[in-house]
């Protein structure tokens, strides 16, 4: 199951490379009712893996996988159903790098190490907690409806909710610290025109944990 799972993805994105990436870049204009189904690991297994570019999603896409090869029936594996909807926070190589920094006290170094960094410091089920909190499953809110959402909670996989602030000036933030270093959007419609689309932050959303 672990090993179809992956070769599945990989598959895909042979036959879909080209169009996946294309859509990646899309511009922020939302169709009122996404109907494709190329799911979000589709798009993040599109990229060439660990490189110096902290604005992509390597390590994201490490985590996913390090997940879904740990327990192939982890709730994660809804990001490779790209029939069901949902909207992800994704965030990027450098989110994760701040937060290794935050977290380890030390710069690890590449993005591999980061991600070694953290899944040994965290754990996979930690991983996988964390994954699961920047996922809102049951629709997909692209950039028009984000916009017009501010001040809504959102409930996520976890099951803990943060919300959504938009400024006078259009930022949008996803709220989830007391000490005001909320992550900010910074890109906008991933997978744009199908039922999972994402949107880029540049901080790791962490959940409470139990003790």
């Amino acid at each position: 199951m672990k090993n179809n799972l992956i070769r599945s993805a990989r598959l895909t994105v042979a036959a879909l490379a080209a169009s996946a990436v294309a859509v990646t870049m899309a511009s922020p204009v939302e169709a009122a009712k996404p109907r494709g189904t190329t799911s979000l690991a589709t798009v993040l297994a599109a990229d060439s893996g660990f490189d110096r570019n902290a604005a992509d999603y390597d390590i994201l896409e490490a985590a996913v996988l390090a997940v879904l090869e740990n327990d192939p029936e982890s709730p994660v594996g809804i990001l490779t159903q790209g029939r069901k909807r949902l909207v992800a926070f994704a965030p990027n190589d450098f989110a994760f790098e701040r937060l290794a920094k935050a977290a380890l006290g030390e710069d690890p170094g590449s993005e591999e190490e980061t991600f070694g960094a953290l899944a040994g410091a965290l754990g996979v089920e930690a991983i996988e907690t964390v994954l699961l909190y920047h996922v809102v499953p049951g629709q997909a809110l692209g950039s028009t409806r984000v916009l017009a959402s501010d001040g809504a909670r959102l409930t996520t996989a976890q099951g803990q909710k943060v919300r959504i602030e938009v400024t006078r000036k259009g930022k949008v933030f996803v709220l989830d610290r007391a000490d005001g270093k909320n992550a900010r959007v910074v890109q906008v419609d991933i997978n744009r025109g199908n039922r999972q689309v994402a949107h880029g932050i540049n901080r790791v959303l962490m959940p409470a944990m139990p003790h």
